[in-house]
C-alpha cells in the first residue's frame, strides 16, 4: 500500500496534549479514512518525550497501527 503523495485528514495536538476528546477525534476520522496523519506541535507536552515513543503511545491510545514518524509528525493506520 503506497502512502506518497496523497492528502491526509491532520489532526493537531496542542498545548493540552493527548485529550480524549483529540483521541475520539483521531479514531473518528481512522473509522472514516482509514489513514490519518498527527501533527504534535511546538507547546504540545509530548514533545518532552521520545519522539517513537510519544508516537506509540498516541497510536495506543486510539488503537491504530504505526506506519511512520518524521519528526513530530505521525502517520496512523486503522487496524484491520
Amino acid at each position: 500500500m503506497s502512502f506518497r503523495r496523497r492528502q491526509y485528514s491532520t489532526i493537531n495536538i496542542g498545548k493540552n496534549g493527548l485529550t480524549e476528546q483529540v483521541v475520539e477525534e483521531i479514531k473518528r476520522r481512522l473509522k472514516r479514512e482509514k489513514v490519518v496523519k498527527v501533527r504534535v506541535l511546538r507547546n504540545s507536552p509530548l514533545r518532552e518525550m521520545d519522539r517513537r515513543r510519544m508516537a506509540e503511545t498516541i497510536a495506543e491510545a486510539v488503537q491504530a497501527e504505526l506506519c511512520s514518524v518524521r519528526g513530530f509528525t505521525i502517520l496512523l493506520v486503522k487496524r484491520e
